[in-house]
């Protein structure tokens, strides 16, 4: 193979894929957290929300594959295991199983956590020229932002 050459300094690159990797630790956390929810809600609003948690959990996972591909995009590895997320994440894992109520508001809470780590690699991008990243995180910031304001809703 041949050097990448993409028009993004090396230096550049590398600061961006560090933070492309907390962006990924902290989609991944939020992916497992939401399906253990998924799978352990109970309570009058079963249903409701255990088909938002699942809606979610789905379109996290397509985005874990998205960031992890970009990062590989700009030639650098991406994490992959329990022990690197929990290092990167800046989302913490939940021990046991919380009430309905409180996993909506963890959940709200890790969302709100994905687009400050978000807009932190959002800078870097812009800042190396790097318009590809900066687009799909400006995605992910949308979304998640989105995605937050649906949670708090459920809790009016």
């Amino acid at each position: 193979m041949t050097d990448i050459d993409i028009g993004i300094k090396k230096d550049d690159r590398l600061k961006i894929a560090e933070g492309l990797k907390r962006l990924l630790a902290d989609s991944y956390t939020l992916y497992l957290q939401t399906h253990n929810f998924h799978w352990n809600v109970t309570g009058i609003h079963f249903r409701e929300l255990h088909l938002m948690f699942e809606e979610q959990y789905t379109e996290l996972a397509t985005a874990v594959d998205d960031i992890a591909e970009r990062i590989r995009t700009l030639d650098v590895a991406a994490p992959g295991t329990y022990k690197e997320f929990a290092r990167l994440s800046s989302i913490k894992e939940v021990e046991g199983v919380p009430d309905s109520a409180t996993m909506v508001d963890l959940l709200t809470q890790g969302h709100e956590q994905v687009v400050k780590t978000a807009r932190e690699v959002l800078k870097l991008a812009q800042a190396g020229d790097d318009e590809s990243t900066a687009a799909l995180v400006s995605d992910r910031m949308r979304i998640h932002e989105k995605t937050a304001w649906m949670l708090r809703a459920t809790r009016k």
